[in-house]
């Protein structure tokens, strides 16, 4: 335990000092006066030496007569005696109060008792209901996977068809591609052999042109030699031709 910082001596000093100069003790005024401590312990100390005090300074009381005394007793236990039946009147009217307090606060209880077993009753019943819906939902949740599941399994079906439906048209575009290049090759082929045929016929054409005209001529020339074979057989047959 700390040992008190001031003795009862110097607290006391202190009041009294300044009860000297005409001031309210205090427990903050005897702390201000000695320099420190706890105003409270400082306070306490005072109000004990003035108990002290007055104790010491009482003077003593004379007897009183016979029957004053007796007459004292008399009333005093008539005091007591009323007293005590004050106080058993009291305790009865208390303990009916405390029973009557007891059996409002035991009704109140029941009441709070069976409205708390309502409320829990549906407290339960609103679970069992909440159980209820979330199996509902946990069977749509279950159903909407499962179609989610087979859709998702659908759509990665149609995505593998579509992108081989989009190899075969690739493939396809890029042979038909070809093909009409090389049908652009083959005819582009035939239209130079077509212009070469034209430019053959049209050399055909104009070579028979020119064996129409060496016919012509031949046989112009045939024609004209004609006559001079049949003078010539003639000049046989009378005597020898004559010389030109």
């Amino acid at each position: 335990m700390r040992p008190a910082e001031y003795t009862l001596e110097e607290i006391v000093q202190a009041g009294e000092a300044l009860q000297a100069a005409g001031r309210n003790v205090t427990g903050f005024a005897l702390r201000q006066r000695v320099g420190g401590g706890n105003p409270n312990r400082l306070k306490q100390v005072w109000d004990q030496h003035l108990a002290r005090s007055s104790v010491a300074e009482a003077v003593p009381v004379a007897e009183l007569p016979v029957e004053v005394a007796e007459e004292l007793a008399t009333v005093t236990r008539a005091l007591t005696e009323r007293l005590a039946a004050l106080a058993v009147e009291l305790n009865d009217k208390a303990v009916k109060a405390a029973e009557r307090r007891v059996a409002e606060v035991v009704r109140a209880a029941g009441e709070q008792r069976e409205q708390a077993e309502r409320e829990l009753a549906d407290a339960a019943q609103t679970v069992e209901d909440l159980e209820y819906q979330l199996d509902g939902v946990k069977g749509e949740l279950a159903a909407t996977q499962d179609r989610l599941t087979e859709g998702l399994a659908q759509r990665q079906s149609q995505a593998v068809e579509l992108a081989q439906i989009r190899e075969r048209l690739s493939a396809t575009e890029q042979a038909a591609r070809m093909a009409r290049e090389q049908h652009t090759a083959e005819l582009k082929q035939l239209r130079d052999e077509l212009a070469k045929a034209q430019a053959r016929g049209e050399e055909a054409a104009r070579m028979r042109g020119e064996l129409d005209t060496l016919r012509a001529q031949n046989d112009a020339l045939l024609a004209a030699l004609k006559p001079s074979k049949s003078s010539g057989k003639t000049s046989r047959s009378g005597g020898a031709p004559t010389s030109t």
